[in-house]
Parts: C-alpha cells; sequence; structure tokens
C-alpha cells in the first residue's frame, strides 16, 4: 500500500504486478486511509446480529442430539421435525460448526462427478468381517455384515471364529430374512471368502484350483459372487462405512459382559439402524424403503 499512498507507484501500475485484483487494491487503500495498518487486519465476516435469532434451547437441543447419536445435520433436521420443531438443516450445521462439533475432513483438490446407479433391493449385496474391537470375556468375537447397495438394509450376526463355514452359514441367515432374492454378492479377496489368490492344489507341473465352498454355494443358489480388487476396500465402501458407524456409535458406546450380551445389543443396534434415516436414502430409512418398493 505505502508506494501507492506516498504517490511513488499508481495504482493501475502495482495492480499489473500484484497477485491481487485492482477492486481490492483500491479497497485496501482505502481502508488504510481511513484506519491506517490496523484497519488492514482480517476480520470475521460472521454478523454481530441476527435478524431472527435461534432460541438457546433450540441450540442446546441440537447440540445434546448430537452426542448422543453423532446424527449428521440433515438427519437432525428430520429428527426435530418429527418432533413439530422446524429448524433448516442449513442452522443446524451452522450451530454444529459453530460449537466445534464437525468433523474436519481433508480438502480434496481433485473432485470428481459419479453417477449413481439405481439397484433394485437384492441386486447387489456387500459383504465384510469387522473384528470387534478387544476382548469379550477374554475372548476374540468377529462380525459378519450384509448390507443391500440399493436401499442400505442390513443384517449382521457375531461369531467366534472367521471361517468359510460361518461364510455360508450368514448367508444364509440372510438369504432367510431378506425379503427380496438376493442375486449378487461383493466381498473382498479373504480366504474366508474365496481362493482365488490362495487355495491351489499342485500335480506335477500343473496347478489346478479348487472351488471355494462360498462359490459352490452361491451357483447352486443361483447367486454371482463378485471380488474386489486387492487392496482396493473402497471398492466396498458401503458396508467399509457401515463399519465405521459400528465402530463410533456401537462399539466406543458400550461395554459388553459377556457373549449374550454383545449379540443382544447387536441386535437392537442393527434394528435401529434400518429404522434410520438415511441421506442416501432422501430421509427414508432401509426398512421403509423396501416396505415402499415397487418391481
Amino acid at each position: 500500500m505505502l508506494p501507492i499512498i506516498n504517490k511513488e507507484a499508481k495504482l493501475v501500475d502495482v495492480a499489473k504486478v500484484c497477485p491481487y485484483g485492482k477492486r481490492s487494491l483500491e479497497r485496501w487503500v482505502a481502508i488504510y486511509r481511513k484506519h491506517g495498518e490496523a484497519g488492514l487486519e482480517p476480520k470475521s465476516t460472521e454478523p454481530k446480529t441476527y435478524r431472527v435469532e435461534t432460541p438457546i434451547w433450540l441450540k442446546e437441543r441440537v447440540v445434546e442430539i448430537r452426542e448422543e447419536t453423532k446424527k449428521c445435520a440433515l438427519k437432525i433436521h428430520w429428527q426435530l421435525e418429527k418432533a413439530d420443531i422446524h429448524v433448516h438443516e442449513r442452522t443446524v450445521g451452522k450451530i454444529l460448526k459453530k460449537e466445534g462439533l464437525v468433523r474436519k475432513y481433508r480438502v480434496k483438490k481433485i473432485k470428481y462427478k459419479y453417477i449413481r446407479a439405481e439397484r433394485k433391493p437384492g441386486e447387489l449385496m456387500e459383504i465384510d468381517v469387522k473384528h470387534v474391537p478387544g476382548k469379550v470375556a477374554g475372548k476374540r468375537y468377529f462380525q459378519y455384515t450384509a448390507i443391500d447397495t440399493a436401499g442400505r438394509w442390513r443384517h449382521m450376526e457375531v461369531f467366534d471364529e472367521e471361517t468359510t463355514h460361518h461364510s455360508i452359514k450368514f448367508l444364509k441367515i440372510v438369504m432367510s430374512r431378506f425379503p427380496h432374492q438376493i442375486k449378487a454378492i461383493k466381498t473382498d479377496n479373504g480366504s474366508i471368502f474365496t481362493n482365488y489368490y490362495l487355495g491351489t492344489n499342485k500335480r506335477s507341473d500343473q496347478t489346478v484350483k479348487t472351488i471355494h465352498a462360498l462359490d459352490r454355494f452361491c451357483a447352486e443358489h443361483g447367486i454371482v459372487h463378485y471380488l474386489i480388487d486387492p487392496g482396493k476396500p473402497a471398492q466396498n465402501g458401503t458396508v467399509e462405512r457401515s463399519h465405521r458407524e459400528d465402530q463410533e456409535k456401537f462399539y466406543e458406546q458400550n461395554i459388553f459382559k459377556n457373549f449374550e450380551d454383545l449379540q443382544k445389543k447387536l441386535r437392537k443396534w442393527n434394528i435401529y439402524y434400518n429404522d434410520l434415516e438415511h441421506c442416501g436414502l432422501n430421509g427414508k430409512s432401509p426398512n421403509q424403503f423396501l416396505e415402499e418398493y415397487i418391481n
């Protein structure tokens, strides 16, 4: 600013070499002449007064719901609407941001536009295994999860072992509980799901692969078994995202006395999840989506 203020250089000439625009320079010169160097310090653009102030009790209610359920602003908006409390989701988001209750995401430099494929219930079911954190009564357990990519409906079971037998047993349970026919499943490349990269029988100079038990079961029931690329868990993103929900909103907030207690609480959590509004379903719950779905 000083060369312009002292009339050592013209503003137009400075604008040619300055990385900022001419309009910004004009504004800064005016501020400097009026308030001096202190006026150039950046200030908050948040208004000091609001035309319609959000009531304090409503802010406290939003914060309370967030801390109890970890719901996003849109889901909190839906929950308040059910209680006949009307507040815009952007207002809820501003309240959460001001209270420091928002997740800080890494800024992505490259943005891609994805076209979401519309699927039918049962067209593709993602299946994965999550290790139950820590030990329950001195023993480790494994959570099998299946989630429908169309309606986000899911089912979970806990077993004391992670084997091919339990994978087939779990798929049978899911088939009996899901109200539509399951046409395809997608899993990672673990040995409990496939032997595509493992399980070979060597005979002389030939390598003969045996058919995995889960693949045989799928073939008998007309189910296509897809595999993600090795080291690409994002290709199973729907079930991976649900596992993060389990970790943050279930396992980190519960203590289990024994295996029966773990099963009971997990069953309640699964019911709650299938009755919860989902942003990807435009406010519908997975159960509601399946009930309203028309073939």
